[in-house]
């Protein structure tokens, strides 16, 4: 049987080492949060969703005990957030076989830089939709249900290949899972719609809640055709991400952006919340820079002016130094960050 790590312990990555290990995978979860991996190991890992609550035998490392293990892995997924990619990919590729298979789910665009860690040859790109929170040692809530959970995976180079197939084939056990040949699209698609969530952050609210905000869905609208405009100008084509169709992308021109966003709130559910808002919740770094951010960034070489994602990074800035508490009134700060923008 494939040997396979999930490498990163946080809500995703515990969601698929679950799933996995259900499905009798030989499967071991590593994570640097100690208290975590001993709860594991003392109680097993429980999941609570809407389908009940489950508690699986996971098998748990520290990261501390690969030195001494050494094992060797023919799939390593790293679940991890976007500013821990590289240290991390590095890492993972000493207990990588040297045909092993490195997939990154992650939120962001990380690819490239997990290539440059471990080798191209050995990544294949992800492009995840799992919603789920952790906060307490042991114990996930699943937002999104297995029939709710979607994946893509794709070749760097485009190619369907045999352990593409292999992978999609592993990843069918957490949700429904499809393959593209155009992964850096599906990728930027699905950084759109992050985008889009990721004004929320601030607010301490669920997604609905913050959506239904006065002003705040006409915002997350500015923030996604910026987000699709710099990706279009990248030469990125948007993908029909989490079930939606071609016709559906096609048919809603212009507003693809929007209809890729509306979809993602409806099927995470009613208690979900985005990830850079359980990160702030937890007082700790969002991947705001690496969404938001990266847009702003693309947006300056190509002399896209990005008012609205520029306005979001400016907002967590704020919130990682501890200038401004979470509270649903952060939207005025928000607008009135965008106005100052604007104005310069």
């Amino acid at each position: 049987m494939k040997k396979i790590c999930i490498l990163g312990g946080g809500a995703i990555g515990s969601c698929v080492s679950a799933s996995l290990t259900e499905a009798g995978l030989d499967v071991v979860l590593v994570d640097q949060w100690s208290d975590h991996i001993n709860k594991i190991r003392a109680d097993g890992l429980t999941v609570i969703s809407q389908e009940g609550e489950k508690n699986t035998k996971v098998i748990a490392y520290h990261i501390s005990d690969l030195a001494k293990l050494q094992p060797e892995f023919d799939y390593i997924f790293m679940a991890v957030k976007a500013y821990d990619t590289q240290w991390m990919s590095k890492f993972a590729s000493v207990y990588l076989k040297e045909d092993g298979v490195f997939v990154g789910l992650q939120n962001a665009y990380n690819d490239d830089l997990n290539a440059e860690m471990v080798g191209k040859k050995n990544v294949i790109g992800a492009v995840v939709e799992l919603s789920c929170e952790i906060f307490n040692p042991g114990i996930v809530q699943r937002n999104t249900i297995p029939s709710g959970t979607w994946f893509a995976v794709g070749e760097l180079t485009g190619e369907i290949t045999p352990r593409l197939k292999e992978v999609q084939k592993i990843m069918l056990n957490v949700g429904k899972c499809d393959l593209t040949d155009n992964i850096y699209g599906a990728k930027w698609t699905k950084l759109i719609a992050n985008s889009m969530t990721c004004p929320f952050s601030s607010l301490d609210l669920k997604n609905w809640e913050a959506v239904k905000l006065p002003g705040m869905f006409e915002f997350s609208v500015g923030v996604g055709r910026e987000s699709f405009k710099v990706g279009q100008t990248l030469g990125y084509m948007i993908e029909p991400l989490f079930g939606l169709t071609n016709e559906d992308i096609g048919n809603a021109g212009e507003n693809a952006a929007e209809l890729v966003m509306k979809k993602m709130v409806k099927d995470v559910g009613p208690n979900a919340r985005t990830h850079a808002a359980q990160d702030h919740v937890k007082g700790r770094r969002s991947e705001i820079e690496f969404i938001n951010g990266r847009v702003s960034e693309e947006g300056r070489k190509l002399g896209i002016p990005t008012p609205y994602n520029d306005a979001v990074v400016e907002i967590a800035k704020m919130t990682h130094k501890g200038e401004i508490a979470l509270d649903p009134s952060n939207i005025n700060i928000l607008f009135k960050k965008l106005e100052e923008i604007l104005n310069k």
